[in-house]
């Protein structure tokens, strides 16, 4: 997976590059990330890539040219790739985006700032706009490195157990179940007994039930989408939450 980041603080991304699975990323060649600084293709000596919105108003808007003179440099090479800006009126960010995104080879991320970025420039180039949330950051390059780590964690070989990124909050629709790990008593509380078991099946049991039982706390939303097989719909009955699921799934 190529990675090309267009921005004009090129040095935002050097530090969250170097550390953790990114870097490990990164050095095992899974991934490639490409920082291309959009004030060297700017077209004049000051080295300009915003100007005043046309019609007045507050802020600067992003020039088209240095944009669209990088963007031709890095697709020169003939390779295929996606075209996403950043930007609060995108479709917003999430798990099963992140899992469409990682099948594709090339992703070219254009860090917008200011007031926006000039609208010819995304009619022309510009695949898909993408918002993290519903909120507004001073620039686009938060959104990007957010969205280069959680791709890059659903690649092959990237996370050291294969099954991790599967069983991840949001993957199945659901939140993901609560963890313990040592001491078995903290402060007067103990770790389920079902998890001490060794019982596979009693383990399985409860982290499901317990993800629902989270997830209709926190996120009922998601169980909309939620999908159970034929013995998990038993087990979450047996439970009495198969029908609390249902009544969500219901409400008007």
């Amino acid at each position: 997976m190529i990675f090309d980041i267009l921005t004009i603080f090129p040095d935002f991304f050097e530090s969250p590059l170097q550390e953790g699975i990114i870097r490990r990323a990164l050095g095992a060649g899974k991934i490639d990330v490409n920082i291309r600084n959009i004030r060297e293709y700017a077209l004049d000596r000051h080295k300009m890539t915003d100007d005043r919105p046309f019609g007045g108003g507050e802020g600067m808007v992003m020039k088209p040219e240095p944009l669209a003179a990088c963007i031709d440099d890095i697709v020169s090479d003939g390779r295929a790739y996606k075209v996403i800006a950043l930007s609060p009126r995108g479709k917003q960010y999430t798990q099963q985006v992140a899992q469409q995104l990682a099948a594709e080879p090339r992703l070219i991320l254009v860090c917008g700032r200011y007031e926006g970025i000039d609208q010819r420039f995304t009619d022309r180039y510009v695949d898909q706009e993408i918002s993290i949330g519903d909120y507004v950051l001073t620039g686009g390059e938060l959104a990007a490195m957010i969205m280069v780590d959680s791709i890059t964690r659903l690649l092959p070989g990237v996370l050291g157990c294969c099954d991790s990124a599967a069983n991840d909050t949001f993957s199945r629709g659901l939140l993901k179940h609560s963890q313990y790990t040592r001491p078995r008593e903290f402060q007067g509380q103990t770790v389920p007994q079902a998890l001490l078991s060794g019982n596979h099946a009693a383990i399985e049991q409860f982290r499901l039930t317990e993800s629902v039982r989270l997830t209709l706390k926190h996120r009922p939303d998601l169980l909309a989408e939620a999908q159970f097989s034929s013995a998990e719909k038993k087990m979450l009955r047996q439970e009495g939450l198969l029908d609390a699921i249902q009544d969500i799934n219901q409400a008007p």
